[in-house]
């Protein structure tokens, strides 16, 4: 299995582990640390070092209650991020859910759109359309990051992504982005309680009835601090057994913040004998 992108076809046959890389003030695990071109860079250089495969750079936090940025401050926060990242020898994702940014950042030779909104947004389809070869994720959400998380219900959580996911695909095809151009990620924490998170895990095999491969984004997210009682800034360990677990449950890429210590796992995954 592989996901063709703008410049590299990405062999699946192998977990890939997704770099985050956070140009944002107020993402809700490193929001600042990284608010500059260079202290960004930097961090690419750094996450490539600890072995990541893929980069993903976003302009905007899209955590629970979150509010919106312009798409012209976005774009002043990415593009030279971008633009040295482009350099770096590996495939360059954008987390952006504004059709104006996908449509910037693609011109300017990004690999891959990341987004929460699954190319809902007025504009966005034509934006990946546009580009024969972008690669792009699709992401559940129910609601938006303002709001997401007051009481979200669902009756049977697995149909209700999975029937979303296959909706958007769909659309996609229509357009005429190919199928071996999407990836699609559950959206844990996007919409949902801890209960329904914990589920998406348990079942996330019923996923790849789907036919695209499965991203994962467990990284220091809220339900591994309901599970484990940890703070954000302790939560490498459950980060990394959530990351172990999806990819045993049929995931082909885990989106970290802690690259390093999911490379050395997924070496011991492998040389177990559990990678196929």
């Amino acid at each position: 299995m592989f996901w063709q992108t703008t410049r590299f076809r990405i062999d699946l046959t192998q977990p890939q582990v997704m770099g985050i890389v956070n140009v944002t003030p107020d993402s809700f695990s490193d929001g600042g640390l990284h608010g500059t071109t260079a202290a960004a860079l930097a961090h690419c250089e750094r996450l490539l070092g600890d072995g990541a495969h893929i980069l993903d750079i976003g302009g905007e936090s899209t955590r629970p209650g979150s509010q919106p940025v312009p798409a012209a401050e976005e774009l002043a926060r990415v593009l030279p991020v971008l633009a040295g990242a482009l350099k770096l020898g590996c495939p360059i994702s954008i987390d952006t859910n504004k059709a104006e940014v996908m449509a910037a950042v693609l011109a300017a030779g990004a690999d891959i759109v990341n987004d929460i909104a699954a190319l809902r947004s007025p504009g966005a389809i034509d934006a990946v359309a546009a580009h024969a070869q972008a690669g792009v994720c699709l992401m559940h959400m129910r609601g938006v990051p303002e709001s997401m998380q007051v009481e979200p219900v669902y009756g049977d959580v697995i149909a209700e992504v999975s029937a979303f996911l296959r909706e958007r695909m769909d659309a996609l095809e229509r357009a005429g982005i190919s199928r071996e151009r999407i990836v699609l990620d559950p959206g844990v924490g996007f919409g949902k309680s801890v209960e329904h998170n914990i589920e998406l895990l348990r079942r996330q095999r019923e996923f790849l009835s789907l036919g695209a491969p499965l991203l994962a984004g467990w990284s220091r997210k809220s339900t591994l601090g309901a599970i484990t009682g940890k703070a954000v800034a302790d939560r490498q360990i459950a980060s990394v057994a959530a990351a172990l677990a999806a990819v045993q449950l049929g995931a082909q890429i885990v989106r970290v913040h802690d690259v390093a210590a999911t490379v050395d796992a997924l070496a011991v995954w492998r040389a177990a004998g559990l990678g196929g």
